[in-house]
């Protein structure tokens, strides 16, 4: 059973009733991958709803998961196969999770047996949170030390018009991330419209 449009009235949803549900969601790559591997392991766990995206991890286009946020309600527990189904990075997946408890709502991936209703599973959630935050910092620490030592190298002035390997490379790495086009732009010294450039050579836009 696929994802529909989100409801706008979530207790007029013939699927939504008065207690807690078990939400489940998967997403495939491409259209040409099936999700039935997922959906058996989501119906097999329990699941009343699933909602279904057709979409790369990196794309943050996912109409599905946003007509999720806008069925679950606090108390629901949202199910994924695997953790990478729902985020595109730990930082990603951390975030996302945050915010549906942000909203009352838990988390349950199947294959890592990660649970946040639990005391355990809400453990792991911090640790996550703790990595990718780590993960992150390195990553703008290096970024700005390259920078660093090719302007030492003779590379002066404002931002450049355009950029050079190290730059492109830490493009698609700071994005896996979690990070924005504009904190993107900020910590390579450049701009939105340089970075969106570059993404469009790459056919990632």
């Amino acid at each position: 059973m696929s994802g529909t449009k989100p409801a706008q009235n979530r207790m007029s949803d013939p699927f939504r009733t008065l207690t807690p549900m078990l939400i489940g969601y998967a997403r495939v790559s491409t259209d040409l991958q099936n999700p039935t591997l997922q959906t058996d392991a989501l119906t097999t766990a329990g699941c009343q709803r699933i909602f279904t995206d057709r979409a790369s991890g990196r794309l943050d286009d996912r109409p599905q998961l946003e007509a999720l946020r806008g069925f679950a309600r606090p108390g629901d527990v949202v199910v994924v196969w695997r953790l990478d189904r729902l985020g595109r990075s730990l930082a990603h997946l951390i975030r996302t999770m945050a915010e549906l408890r942000d909203a009352g709502v838990q988390f349950r991936s199947l294959t890592e047996a990660i649970d946040t209703t639990t005391p355990g599973g809400e453990l792991v959630f911090h640790i996550f949170g703790a990595i990718a935050e780590f993960e992150s910092n390195l990553i703008s620490q290096r970024t700005r030390a390259g920078m660093e030592a090719a302007r030492r190298r003779g590379r002066t002035g404002g931002r450049p018009t355009s950029l050079n390997p190290l730059q492109r490379d830490a493009i698609g790495t700071m994005l896996a991330q979690g990070m924005t086009i504009t904190d993107v732009a900020k910590t390579l010294n450049t701009s939105r419209a340089t970075v969106y450039r570059q993404l469009e050579k790459e056919g990632r836009r």
